[in-house]
């Protein structure tokens, strides 16, 4: 066996290894809304996060990855199986990151959402929305990368998708919280006319903390294996998504006066933040982009919940939307030689990215989720949500004796 042989089977099991770990990152979000949700929420929540990922691999196996990277799987074995099969292994890879655009979403719009609609959002989502964001990022398409940097001096940098992955989960998420609007009885009236908000407290905070542990060790394979290759791996992603954790949880952990939701939110705070620049920071730079995200996360999560009325049960719109936008951004000042970095990124190439990933993602989501509500409709029934949004899910081809199973 020569050594390009060899080389092409170590790529095809070094992006093989990271699929899988990002793959476990799905049952960190199963568990972080398992945790977050009222008991009666508890089955829904596992059996959507499942059910979704296994839409959207149909949805980017048939369409979402041609549309981001023209290839198509209609083609022989002996092409498939070509470089050991790297390219298939290289389809699973990001197709994990593609399926975290409705695990990320279903945080937000958890014990009120229907299930049917949600997966025919999820298709179109990770058919078409995502993927033709990541096609401008990660694939040149449309020219936007040239112009940037025959602008600006440098493309709009996401070495692992701060941007393109959570920004844009995020901000659909919000899309979908607004048209969904609050869970019933959440904001409401009191006795005497005042305005009150009723707690709607963790289920179980040791499944919180499980899932959170669970993402923030996939998210090693997240940031590292974004390399694609064994040539291009670099130990700093992996110490400067250490950094931005531990930088997150900290602050988190002391704005949030130690309360256990915001102590396991602020590591993902951090790492969400650190996907774009985590190849081009330096550890202390990176320590203060998590540090910041961990802010970003407690202080925005209050102003949604208690000020705005804006019911995302899991704060994905702060976590993910605002945190991953703040990472773009953030790529573009630590990543600068003069703070520590290794150079070759704009502050403006940054901001315009963040910023069209941003609109694009807004105009989707309205798009995909106001269609459903105007023609089938986004939220259980009253007697399905004040049941428990499970109820949906025992109906969906149940029998009775199947449903006492459960």
């Amino acid at each position: 066996m020569d050594n390009n042989t060899l080389l092409q089977g170590a790529n095809a099991l070094f992006i093989l290894l990271g699929a899988i770990m990002v793959l476990a990152m799905h049952a960190g979000f199963a568990f972080l809304e398992l945790g977050t949700v009222r008991k009666k929420n508890q089955v829904n929540a596992l059996v959507k996060i499942l059910v979704d990922f296994a839409v959207s691999t149909i949805a980017y196996f048939f369409v979402g990855y041609a549309v981001a990277y023209g290839t198509s799987f209609f083609t022989g074995a002996e092409v498939l199986a070509a470089k050991n099969g790297y390219e298939l292994v290289k389809f699973f890879f990001l197709l994990t990151f593609a399926a975290a655009i409705p695990a990320i979403i279903s945080g937000g719009i958890a014990e009120r959402a229907r299930f049917g609609p949600q997966l025919i959002a999820t298709a179109v989502l990770v058919g078409f929305v995502y993927p033709f964001f990541e096609g401008i990022a990660w694939n040149q398409h449309f020219g936007v990368q040239a112009w940037l940097k025959a602008s600006f001096g440098a493309e709009f940098h996401d070495f692992a998708g701060s941007v393109v992955v959570h920004a844009v989960g995020g901000w659909l998420g919000l899309t979908a919280v607004l048209l969904l609007g609050a869970r019933a009885g959440r904001y409401r009236k009191d006795s005497s006319g005042k305005h009150v908000m009723s707690a709607h407290p963790p289920s179980s905070i040791p499944f919180l903390a499980l899932g959170a542990w669970v993402l923030a060790v996939g998210w090693f394979g997240f940031n590292v294996m974004s390399a694609q290759t064994l040539d291009k791996i670099s130990g700093l992603v992996a110490v400067n998504s250490l950094m931005a954790m531990v930088g997150g949880t900290l602050v988190a952990t002391l704005m949030g006066r130690n309360d256990p939701g915001f102590a396991y939110n602020g590591p993902l705070a951090g790492l969400v933040a650190v996907c774009a620049g985590s190849d081009l920071m330096h550890p202390a730079g990176a320590l203060v982009v998590g540090a910041v995200a961990g802010a970003i996360f407690v202080q925005l999560f209050t102003l949604t919940q208690n000020r705005w009325k804006i019911d995302d049960v899991l704060g994905v719109w702060p976590l993910h939307g605002l945190c991953g936008a703040w990472g773009g951004i953030a790529c573009g000042i630590f990543g600068q030689t003069a703070l520590g970095g290794l150079g070759g990124v704009s502050l403006v190439s940054q901001l315009i990215g963040t910023l069209m990933a941003i609109g694009w993602a807004l105009v989707g989501g309205f798009g995909v989720y106001g269609a459903l509500k105007a023609f089938v409709g986004l939220r259980l029934s009253q007697e399905e949500e004040y049941e428990g949004a499970d109820l949906s899910i025992h109906k969906i081809g149940a029998t009775p004796e199947r449903e006492s199973s459960w």
